[in-house]
């Protein structure tokens, strides 16, 4: 008779690392080995409670967490150690009947020549949006979450944990409380995103969890997490034809959009929560090119 498999609840994940840990050793790993396998899984747990996200080991959940230490300066490196401790822990939980599956088996890390991210041009971004098209809630919720991020450059994490508090749509503000390093910032938003945001507001009034403090509702009366972002703007592109999805394209988006717009390269890292130089230019390198040439052409040298 195959034994029962228990579903571990992800908030258990923790209270399992010491038995992972007596496992490693009888496997005669290294001490470092020990050591950097916690730290990993450890580093993970933390920015889980950090951004209010379940600790699930899921693709969906683990690509973000991946994406926002290279997002913080982290070497490619860095990123795949993490990574590779995760599946590791993963891998023991299903074979210890801790998980049904290694949902992280396929998963692979960051490719060490982090490759530029090229951002959606301005008719992927309206196909985005008339993908949203409709008079659910989930349709005006997912294109407010749209233009939020290809304007802001907010991070996933940072729009799911936003609360109805964080907005001043008459000011034109949003303000994001929970920043990497635990520092907020307030970003500008657009009548365009106002609007959207607004009439999306108006729907929530009649959501069973209309009087939660989070911004962002889910169907059938569910919160909203990650992987229902993760899940719902996924589905938009596929919709809208958009190859390559990704949430986290959406901030090389507006940090491009910025840029070729004019704006400072000062303000682009105080909006979008940069504290080093080198964030910035790994976010606009796709886009250098063109917006030099731009620039060429404005200044007209050839003009003799």
């Amino acid at each position: 008779m195959t034994a029962a498999v228990r579903r571990v609840d992800p908030t258990d994940l923790a209270d399992l690392l010491p038995s992972w840990v007596i496992s490693l050793k009888a496997d005669r790993k290294s001490a470092q080995t020990v050591k950097t396998y916690v730290a990993g899984v450890t580093r993970f747990l933390g920015w889980c409670a950090e951004h209010d996200t379940v600790p699930a080991l899921d693709r969906a959940t683990v690509s973000a967490f991946i994406a926002d230490l290279l997002d913080e300066g982290a070497e490619a490196t860095t990123a795949r150690i993490r990574m590779t401790a995760l599946k590791a822990f993963s891998r023991w939980l299903a074979a210890e009947g801790e998980l049904p599956v290694d949902e992280l088996v396929t998963a692979k890390g960051p490719r060490l020549d982090i490759k530029v991210v090229t951002p959606f041009t301005a008719d992927q971004l309206h196909a985005l949006i008339a993908a949203c098209r409709g008079t659910e809630l989930r349709d005006r919720r997912d294109e407010a979450i749209i233009r939020v991020m290809s304007e802001t450059g907010a991070r996933a994490g940072e729009v799911v944990a936003m609360a109805r508090t964080d907005l001043d749509l008459t000011a034109g503000t949003v303000t994001i409380q929970r920043g990497k390093g635990g520092k907020g910032r307030t970003v500008p938003i657009g009548p365009q995103t106002a609007r959207a945001i607004d009439r999306y507001l108006r729907l929530r009034r009649a959501h069973r969890l209309a009087d939660t403090p989070a911004l962002w509702l889910g169907g059938g009366g569910q919160s909203f997490t990650y992987p229902g972002l993760y899940g719902a703007l996924r589905a938009r592109a596929e919709a809208a034809g958009v190859d390559g999805f990704h949430p986290h394209r959406l901030r090389h988006t507006a940090a491009s959009r910025w840029l070729t717009a004019g704006g400072s390269e000062g303000g682009a890292m105080a909006v979008f929560g940069w504290k080093r130089r080198e964030m910035l230019d790994r976010y606009v390198q796709a886009t250098a090119a063109e917006r030099a040439a731009a620039e060429a052409r404005g200044l007209n040298l050839g003009d003799l």
